[in-house]
Formats: C-alpha cells, sequence, structure tokens
C-alpha cells in the first residue's frame, strides 16, 4: 500500500513539473517574453560582432563589421511572436525565424522577415519575407519611431502584422522549424519588446 501511494505521489508530482516546464516554454498558450526592457540578453546567444547591450530602456545595437544576430536558445516550429522596436532610418535589420542553422541566419536558411526601409529593392523592404512574400511598393516604414511586429508561423501558413496592418499572409513549406534570431546589419537597432507563444 505504501508503494503503491509512493508511486502516486510520483506521478502527480512529475505532472506538475511537466505542466510548469511547458508553460516556462511557451507550450499551452503562454506568451514567455524573451526581452523586456533592458532585460533579456541572457536568453540569446550571439553571432557576429555588432555591439548588442543593454541601454535606455531596450537591446539595443549601434556598430558591427557584417550581419549579427541574438539568436534564441531553443527551437519553435509552431508559434506567435510580438515585437517592439526602433531603427534609424537606415538601419538594416530584420527577425530571422525558423533558421536550421543557428549560426547561419540566412534568407536561405531561415524566412527573414525585414526591417529595411531602404532596401535596393523595395518589394522584400520592411514587412516583407524576403524571397517569400513581397509589400506593395511604396511599403510601410520604421525608421525613427516604435513600431509594433506580429509574426505568425502554423504549419505553412505565415502571417506578418506590422504597426497593425498585415503585409503578409502567405502559404510555404520551405521551412518548419528551428531558431530565431533578431538582426543588426546596419544602423541603429533597438528592441524594447520581445515575447513568444508556442502555437
Amino acid at each position: 500500500m505504501k508503494n503503491r501511494t509512493f508511486q502516486i505521489k510520483l506521478v502527480i508530482i512529475s505532472s506538475l513539473i511537466f505542466i510548469s516546464s511547458c508553460a516556462t516554454m511557451g507550450i499551452g498558450g503562454a506568451w514567455v517574453s524573451l526581452i523586456d526592457g533592458e532585460q533579456g540578453l541572457n536568453n540569446f546567444n550571439q553571432t557576429g560582432d555588432a555591439n548588442w547591450h543593454a541601454m535606455d530602456g531596450a537591446i539595443m545595437a549601434t556598430s558591427g563589421s557584417g550581419s549579427s544576430h541574438l539568436v534564441t536558445k531553443q527551437e519553435y516550429s509552431d508559434f506567435m511572436i510580438r515585437a517592439e522596436f526602433w531603427t534609424s532610418d537606415d538601419a538594416n535589420s530584420g527577425i530571422h525565424i525558423r533558421c536550421s542553422d543557428p549560426n547561419s541566419l540566412t534568407s536561405r536558411d531561415c524566412y527573414e522577415v525585414n526591417i529595411f526601409d531602404q532596401r535596393e529593392d523595395p518589394r522584400y523592404g520592411t514587412g516583407a519575407i524576403v524571397n517569400v512574400a513581397e509589400v506593395p511598393v511604396p511599403g510601410p516604414k520604421a525608421g525613427g519611431k516604435w513600431n509594433t511586429m506580429e509574426i505568425t508561423a502554423n504549419g505553412n501558413h505565415l502571417v506578418v502584422i506590422f504597426n497593425g496592418r498585415k503585409t503578409v499572409d502567405v502559404r510555404d513549406s520551405k521551412l518548419s522549424s528551428g531558431v530565431f534570431g533578431l538582426q543588426w546589419g546596419r544602423g541603429i537597432v533597438k528592441f524594447r519588446k520581445l515575447e513568444v507563444k508556442a502555437l
């Protein structure tokens, strides 16, 4: 009888630990905050040499020798992202999602949700997914103000909402899961909020 009681308690404790860990990872609809003001750098690995740092109520970068990313330590497949960010007019940034290689975050290895007002080909500028979903020209602009971006990746359905306006609603099955990363390419890039929820 004591053995049976012990086994039941063990099952209950294991279940509670599992439920708690699911909530922490965002499974089952819980939003997980990765950046909140100046907090959150420890939630990421870094590629490249951009000077990511906490300052002025945000995580930001202003210089580097090439494209650099803050890369999540966890992989995601179906999820939603909510971000608040500020960029200078000349900034080249973006949120790369479902990246198959955490050390190579490019538009070939990820879906690159762009934040790039001055991109040479504006069809894939701010609010677009590079080489997957265009925005109308002239497209939306992010430079010089705080912006919001919501990204949903649910199966092959990808949706981007920039400042409350849907810029992308497309189906593409090239990539199904992976890490995601915040890009610095040039200019000033600040993220003050970043939340993710697994679907």
